[in-house]
């Protein structure tokens, strides 16, 4: 099963509504050598991502949404040939952010992450949030300022979705309602330059499964990101390099991030 993304909310209004001008909407374009998310490889090859906002005068809340299509391919197994056929990465996701203040927001996301659907043998239903389909479900998130280096994020998957439940043995389903904390820090910063240190962990009150572990509750992200602009003439790109390790699955990667605008 491929886990599904949507980008980071960081803490940067506060900052930008003191430099920038009020914009109605706002653009993002980015490219990517992989996809993670939460301590997972959603696309192991080079993606491009965009997403489009709308953010009301008083930059309190955010509308928006996020889409990633791969450039590589992945195999998936259709049943009805027997045999496994190429499918690119294609998730279309929708947000909405809420900031009580510049030190706490909430957030709700809807995952839409349709990769391989299709090319599987399935009929794809985009709005479908059955839990068993598979590629389709909304958490609910909160992000909090506990210091002014130091932020912490907690994300909870809602209603079983997407297979975040166990099986119980008379056949019915019991929801795991899994839970993701996040722990990032500011480690160092000079100039254009910004290091910072997060790790990241998931568990079930209900279950022993949850959404992103083999069985109970663990620690599954642990890295570093080094951020610094590259400079064109006049023009600055954002590079971000992320060192993730999950201990669990015992999986480490190096992802770049270049944001185009």
């Amino acid at each position: 099963m491929l886990f599904i993304a949507i980008q980071n909310i960081n803490f940067i209004y506060a900052q930008e509504k003191e430099t920038n001008a009020y914009k109605t909407f706002n653009v993002s374009a980015h490219v990517k050598n992989m996809h993670t998310w939460h301590g997972s490889v959603v696309h192991p090859g080079a993606i491009f991502a965009t997403s489009l906002e709308y953010n009301s005068r008083d930059s309190k809340f955010t509308f928006g949404v996020w889409g990633g299509a791969s450039f590589s391919s992945i195999d998936v197994y259709n049943s009805n040939l027997d045999e496994y056929v190429s499918a690119n990465y294609k998730e279309v996701s929708i947000y909405a952010v809420y900031r009580f203040s510049n030190n706490f927001f909430i957030e709700a996301v809807s995952h839409n992450n349709y990769t391989g659907v299709e090319e599987r043998g399935d009929k794809l239903h985009f709005w479908s949030y059955d839990k068993t389909q598979g590629y389709n479900f909304v958490d609910l998130n909160f992000g909090v300022n506990v210091s002014k280096n130091t932020s912490l994020y907690l994300a909870t998957i809602l209603g079983g979705g997407s297979g975040d439940y166990e099986i119980k043995t008379d056949g019915t389903y019991k929801d795991s309602w899994t839970h993701y904390l996040e722990i990032k820090s500011n480690f160092w910063e000079k100039d254009d330059s910004k290091l910072s240190l997060f790790v990241g962990g998931a568990w079930s009150f209900i279950t022993d499964k949850t959404f992103y572990t083999e069985n109970k509750g663990n620690i599954i992200n642990v890295g570093a990101t080094f951020g610094q602009n590259i400079n064109l003439g006049n023009y600055k790109i954002p590079v971000e390099v992320t060192a993730m390790w999950n201990p669990e699955k015992e999986k480490t990667i190096l992802q770049l991030d270049l944001t185009l605008f």
